[in-house]
């Protein structure tokens, strides 16, 4: 962190930056702990010019207004500059926390809303996520997460054109995997171990969402993708909200797609064999 943005924090705030501790995890910009005077402390995220922080800012003031999830308190935001609460954690969840986290994220997908979407487009790390309002969760997942993100896959380089083909397919069969839910709910839309926060046998901090309302399915999915969560989670979050089996037989591996093509954008072709290997239990 450079000493002319250590001055406009002070000025911010006015209080005096004692310690900079860098933080790992920052995908959009460089993200650093910062102690003043006063013995508070905060989390800077800064150093971003082609993503606006203000962004992120807005789905964390957003959660807090809406929802009884941990998530920290936007203290300034403006385009390359967001400093939040400090939250004093780790990651690594327990059968407690599994089972903590099912009852928050159960509780945040009775928060419903009229629309598929969002009154604004988001991110989904780096990455733009488009939210136009849509009646219909297929016809929105189909045109804003599946094709979508296929699209910015392809685009990056990454996404074979042989599976993109595939994938629009899939998006014309999607009446035959997926079901309309009975309303949207908002969901965090980027809930994986490393931005769930613990201390102590709790819950203490959820970070980085990506947020819309959607499918609760479309979050249980992502949840399952890389093992992140276990039964305890499920036997938590079904106490308050039933999950159809036919979720993990089929539509799971459907919804998996848009954060396998996310990974495939970012990370490269280390991805494109999951994308493959989904497509091939499809059938498609």
């Amino acid at each position: 962190m450079d000493k002319r943005l250590q001055e406009h924090i002070r000025q911010i705030l006015d209080k005096n930056i004692t310690h900079i501790q860098r933080l790992s995890g920052g995908m959009i910009s460089e993200v650093a702990r910062l102690e003043f005077d006063n013995n508070q402390a905060l989390v800077a995220k800064y150093g971003s010019d082609s993503h606006d922080l203000t962004i992120e800012a807005y789905m964390l003031n957003y959660l807090k207004n809406k929802s009884n999830l941990p998530v920290p308190a936007v203290i300034h935001a403006e385009p390359t500059l967001l400093l939040m609460d400090y939250v004093d954690a780790s990651t690594g969840l327990n059968a407690t926390t599994q089972a903590q986290l099912g009852k928050l994220l159960a509780e945040l997908h009775q928060i419903s809303g009229t629309h598929y979407g969002l009154e604004r487009d988001t991110l989904i790390g780096p990455i733009h996520q488009p939210n136009p309002q849509s009646d219909s969760w297929i016809k929105f997942f189909r045109q804003n997460r599946l094709l979508y993100m296929a699209d910015v896959a392809l685009k990056s380089g990454y996404l074979p054109k042989s599976l993109y083909e595939r994938i629009q397919t899939l998006a014309t069969q999607l009446d035959q995997f997926l079901i309309e839910p009975d309303n949207p709910v908002l969901i965090h839309g980027d809930m994986w171990t490393t931005n769930i926060l613990v201390r102590n046998n709790n819950v203490v901090g959820i970070i980085d969402p990506a947020l819309y309302y959607a499918h609760n399915e479309m979050e249980l999915a992502y949840m399952t993708l890389f093992g992140s969560v276990s039964q305890d989670f499920f036997n938590s979050y079904t106490a308050i909200q039933a999950v159809d089996s036919e979720f993990f037989k089929i539509r799971r591996h459907v919804y998996n797609l848009y954060p396998l093509l996310v990974h495939v954008t970012i990370f490269d072709t280390r991805y494109t064999s999951h994308v493959q290997s989904t497509l091939n239990q499809l059938r498609i």
